[in-house]
């Protein structure tokens, strides 16, 4: 069972996501400081900076965004061309000239947000990607000719100059495919047509991104949420609004508790309270530990407790492939985004370390985020990527 728990305080919003009695994910939003990732705006360049080839955009927020080069110019498929970008930034763009830019990254205390004008729409079944006549598959369908297929659908479909992302979702699909391939289409000729009309020289708000509730029921009705409890009259409006607008979601029951704390359910508080631990004990005795820096999160796998058996080999792949299973979960319940590096216990058997390389790969398929497993370093230490769900988690 897969419920949705969402608690609604003065101050902030707390949002639990729960797969039989455990928690998966937790986010928690401050009601003060409103997500702008994903949100459009017709920006007005400001500031060049040919040393830094970028410049800043004015979006009407409080401070301006900042864009680099690669940015501005048109996408590329980097898996196919190498990227070349010897020409000057202000070549390409203007104090005063105006841009359809989207939030790539949220601003922060010392920054303003990142923006980029390659554009892309989340919906069910594909991203889409203006102004790029790409079209690539989520790397979690592998079957050969279901991959064919759906690039064959989607681009058959799709209208010029427009790209698209396949999500994992789309597998098996078809008339669902091309009704959402209109649907988002339809979205981005409105974004146009409100980027242009009326006429302006203020930046202003063209199109704002889905919150962190409709990217997780969009993310996941395939995994047939079952409940979403909320404690607030207006939330449960609002969820009931999204339900009707959405004929897969009609099966989600939707209930009000307001007089108790609802993640005393399942214990999800106490659940939250140890996800914040920096010490995770495995079963076997060992335990991970997990420390965020500026740069990167760094996860140290050590055997602790577990003596194992006579055979040292054994031992150590048993605390690695258990760390494996539990570092996947921990990096998708706490969000962890950017550099991921585990130093597991060494491993002599080159066979033990792709053994433990697929099931990472194998258990991070769980997760709705975006991830890379770059494999162990020449130093024997994993690397992974993995974008936010939550850009405030940076």
């Amino acid at each position: 069972m897969t419920e949705i728990f969402i608690k609604k305080e003065i101050d902030k919003k707390e949002i639990a996501l729960v797969e039989n009695g455990k928690l998966i994910e937790y986010y928690e939003e401050d009601s003060r400081d409103l997500r702008k990732e994903g949100n459009i705006y017709l920006g007005i360049v400001k500031d060049i900076i040919p040393g830094m080839q970028s410049a800043f955009v004015d979006i009407g927020t409080e401070k301006n965004s900042f864009i680099h080069l690669k940015d501005v110019l048109p996408k590329v498929d980097e898996t196919k061309e190498e990227v070349k970008n010897n020409i000057s930034i202000s070549k390409i763009v203007k104090p005063g000239q105006k841009l359809l830019v989207q939030v790539k990254k949220d601003s922060n205390q010392k920054k303003g947000a990142r923006v980029s004008t390659h554009i892309t729409i989340p919906s069910k079944y594909i991203v889409l990607m203006p102004n790029t006549d790409i079209v690539t598959i989520s790397q979690k369908i592998e079957n050969k000719k279901e991959q064919e297929r759906l690039i064959k659908l989607v681009k058959e479909n799709l209208d010029k100059d427009n790209g698209a992302i396949i999500r994992t979702s789309a597998e098996g699909k078809e008339k669902e495919i091309i009704e959402d391939i209109k649907r988002v289409q339809n979205i981005w000729k409105k974004i146009l047509k409100t980027s242009v009309e009326p006429k302006s020289n203020k930046a202003k708000l063209i199109y704002k991104s889905e919150d962190l509730v409709e990217k997780m029921l969009m993310d996941l009705s395939e995994n047939k949420i079952n409940k979403i409890t909320v404690n607030d009259e207006e939330e449960k409006e609002k969820i009931e609004t999204l339900i009707k607008e959405n004929n897969e979601y009609k099966n989600i029951k939707v209930e009000i508790i307001k007089n108790k704390d609802i993640l005393e359910t399942y214990e999800i508080n106490k659940q939250i309270e140890k996800s914040q631990n920096r010490k995770v004990w495995l079963k076997c005795g060992g335990f991970i530990t997990i420390d965020k820096t500026e740069a990167l999160t760094a996860i140290d796998v050590n055997s602790g407790k577990y003596t194992g058996s006579n055979n040292l080999e054994q031992t150590i792949f048993k605390v690695n492939k258990e760390a494996t299973i539990e570092i996947a979960k921990q990096i998708r319940l706490r969000d962890t985004g950017g550099i991921i590096i585990i130093d597991y216990i060494d491993m002599t058997s080159e066979e033990d370390k792709q053994k433990i390389v697929e099931l990472l790969k194998e258990e991070l398929k769980k997760d709705r985020s975006k991830t890379q497993v770059e494999g162990f370093t020449k130093l024997d230490l994993m690397e992974i990527t993995r974008k936010h769900i939550c850009s405030h988690k940076d």
